[in-house]
């Protein structure tokens, strides 16, 4: 079985306008093919399940940076050890032994005081600008961007000082128990937590019930870094902002030419290509 696991913002999606246009057919091309593509993204359960509908995909995802696996029900022949159901119009067996977003939080309303000027986090931007204030920052829609702010186990910051103080900023809050990952643009402060454990722990699930699975993890950006080196390929994508992640690894290992979904299907018809 093939598996496809992949960052959204500046992966699938276009770095600066969130389009997957150029990837659509070859989305569904997949689907046809019994290939499940599996968001893994630090974009919140809400935001997830939207662009699910759009691309009508209904498999599993990992949210917040590996904080949670989210499974439909029944997807998988049994619910998954530590699994607990969430109801609603949607109902998931949901993974997570993190702890919530309050507790980040907290330690960031005490530790981050020294660095009050510096930085900007979701929730204060909505709290002083409204959910607007959050849209203009992040070039969401109003209605994407009050998706972007129901984070349940992590808080993104923004961070306005200079790299230097960012480093004394991060340091300080690793020191107080948080975990800090820099993302395409933002600061994801949650729990020790990563993609490329979550992939793994999502991946097992799939062997347990179809035997040896063959997997690809895709990613731009630092926070990604995890899930290239634990996946049996990695495609990283180019990115119009950044430099790419370097990785340990050397082997199975993609590098794509074009930005974003562009670079998303070069890389998915090499892999696809050479490997089957």
């Amino acid at each position: 079985m093939r598996l496809i696991f992949t960052d959204l913002d500046g992966s699938l999606l276009d770095h600066h306008t969130y389009s997957f246009a150029p990837a659509a057919n070859y989305l569904d091309r997949l689907e046809t093919q019994g290939i499940p593509v599996i968001p893994i993204t630090s974009k919140t359960r809400a935001e997830v399940l939207s662009f699910r509908q759009t691309i009508n995909n209904q498999h599993p995802f990992i949210i917040e940076n590996g904080a949670a696996i989210c499974i439909p029900k029944g997807y998988f022949n049994q619910r998954p050890e530590r699994a607990t159901e969430l109801g609603g119009n949607e109902q998931y067996w949901i993974i997570s032994s993190t702890e919530p977003r309050s507790q980040w939080i907290e330690i960031l309303n005490q530790v981050g005081k020294p660095f009050a000027d510096e930085y900007q986090t979701f929730s204060s931007i909505c709290i002083d600008q409204g959910v607007e204030g959050l849209a203009l920052l992040t070039g969401l829609t109003l209605e994407q961007a009050t998706l972007a702010q129901q984070r349940e186990y992590s808080e993104s910051i923004h961070w306005l000082g200079s790299d230097s103080r960012k480093a004394d900023f991060i340091q300080q809050l690793n020191d107080a128990g948080a975990h800090l990952l820099q993302g395409g643009r933002f600061l994801s402060m949650g729990g020790n937590i990563d993609k490329g454990r979550a992939l793994l722990q999502l991946q097992a699930l799939y062997q347990a019930q179809y035997g040896q699975c063959q997997s690809i993890a895709i990613g731009d950006s630092y926070n990604d870094i995890s899930m290239l080196e634990a996946a049996d390929s990695a495609l990283v994508i180019r990115s119009p902002s950044h430099t790419m992640p370097a990785l340990k690894r050397t082997n199975n290992v993609y590098q794509s030419d074009a930005i974003g979904p562009n670079g998303w299907v070069e890389g998915i018809a090499a892999w696809l290509k050479i490997h089957y």
